[in-house]
């Protein structure tokens, strides 16, 4: 076995990576190295300047990823963006996404269109990155009810789909009910309303959805457990959820999964999503590469906008 510290070593593991665009298991094999190694080993080669990156600030897109996304999955379109010049955090990858996705969804909105959104950071990033640009007619409703206080107030669906509208000068209905009900019987009297049924008359209309997926991976975090509660996390992975798109769950697979949640949660379901023209996934991170990878099995997006790093790592799981 050749010691990591040679620099042969280096630029030749740059070179399958890079150049010749092998997976990290690729390599691992066919050098007979830990593939944890080479994730290592790759970061020297940035380190020490074996590879260096140019960026077309014009572009920022990686497109033989996108290709490789489409292929395998059978998507419309997929959007990776570069991140290569960015800090490792989470709030400029969401900028960074937010803007791609703002572009895409301005290229394919058209006059009459009627657009769903969930909530969170990723749409949020969406709708301030999006440039004013007027349309006739659009109409902006979420898909799903609101964090009840559990979410910062630019994040929630309402904020975002107003935001949105104003920069198509467009209009927007409010969802004037929680995501998730504290019992069954709230929920059934909220269906009943003429509030309820007005959007869930428009969700009829959704001609583009655009929504963030969440990772069971992630349930120790601290807006997991309050929005959600110990006891549905344990039920979660004890049902072997991977993820979930407007609160509602699915396994590796994509196959739904029930829980105490689903008679409570008031959203727009997941079958729906199969059937309209754009149905855009916002997300990325190594946490969330099962429940991206359960989604685009289950077919719930036909465009998945990500970063180069999860693009890699979502084509690597599924190989």
């Amino acid at each position: 076995m050749v010691k990591s510290n040679n620099r042969e070593l280096l630029v030749k593991i740059a070179q399958m990576y890079y150049l010749e665009n092998m997976t990290q298991s690729q390599i691992a094999n066919a050098l007979g190295i830990y593939r944890t190694t080479i994730s290592r080993l790759l970061k020297r080669v940035r380190d020490e300047g074996i590879v260096t990156i140019t960026i077309n600030y014009g572009s920022n897109r990686e497109t033989e990823l996108e290709k490789s996304l489409c292929e395998r999955f059978g998507l419309k379109e997929a959007i990776v963006v570069s991140t290569w010049n960015l800090p490792h955090n989470q709030v400029e990858k969401s900028q960074v996404m937010g803007k791609a996705a703002a572009s895409f969804l301005k290229r394919i909105t058209g006059d009459g269109d009627v657009i769903g959104f969930s909530w969170g950071s990723s749409l949020a990033a969406v709708a301030e990155q999006l440039d004013p640009d007027e349309r006739k007619n659009v109409l902006c409703v979420p898909m799903i009810g609101g964090a009840s206080g559990r979410l910062k107030s630019r994040f929630h669906v309402n904020t975002i789909c107003y935001q949105v509208a104003e920069k198509f000068r467009g209009d927007s209905l409010l969802a004037d009910f929680p995501a998730v009900f504290e019992s069954e019987a709230i929920k059934q009297a909220m269906i009943q309303t003429k509030h309820f049924r007005e959007i869930e008359s428009v969700w009829e209309r959704l001609s583009i959805a655009l929504f963030g997926i969440g990772s069971v991976i992630l349930q120790g975090t601290e807006n997991w457990q309050a929005f959600y509660g110990s006891g549905t996390v344990h039920s979660l992975v004890d049902r072997q959820a991977a993820g979930d798109i407007l609160s509602s769950f699915y396994d590796a697979w994509g196959i739904p999964v029930e829980t105490d949640l689903s008679a409570r949660t008031m959203a727009l379901p997941l079958e729906r999503l199969k059937q309209l023209p754009y149905s855009i996934g916002i997300a990325e991170s190594s946490a969330k590469v099962p429940a991206i990878i359960g989604a685009l099995r289950g077919n719930y997006m036909n465009v998945l906008v990500t970063t180069d790093e999860t693009a890699r790592e979502i084509l690597e799981a599924d190989a």
